[in-house]
């Protein structure tokens, strides 16, 4: 398979933080999306199963992205305050701030 430029991980909210997170995602702060596309991520979507998360995006350049978000003022106030809300790591200057799903099969 060749490589793809698609990324995905799951996290898990924190019970009493699950609405408030929610709430986060439905009404996003524009520049928190904006900041998103300049670092070269889109068609970035999240889907919920219940507090279990799951993550996906497409990107070029991963560690760019990574790199620029973890420059962002807005994305470190945003992160700052979700970041409570995970179960888990959500530093982006950690070598693995979040655990990649491999992709093992895509239908073009």
């Amino acid at each position: 398979m060749e490589k793809s430029s698609k990324y995905a991980w799951t996290w898990e909210i924190k019970e009493e933080k699950l609405e408030e997170y929610i709430e986060m995602h439905v009404n996003p702060w524009p520049e928190i999306l904006e900041e998103h596309r300049k670092a070269g991520i889109k068609n970035y979507s999240i889907f919920q199963n219940g507090n279990q998360f799951f993550y996906c995006f497409e990107c070029d350049d991963v560690d760019a992205a990574f790199a620029y978000i973890a420059k962002s003022e807005a994305c470190n106030h945003w992160n700052a305050i979700t970041s409570k809300m995970v179960k888990g790591s959500f530093n982006f200057i950690e070598p693995e701030p979040i655990k990649p799903l491999h992709e093992v099969f895509y239908l073009k």
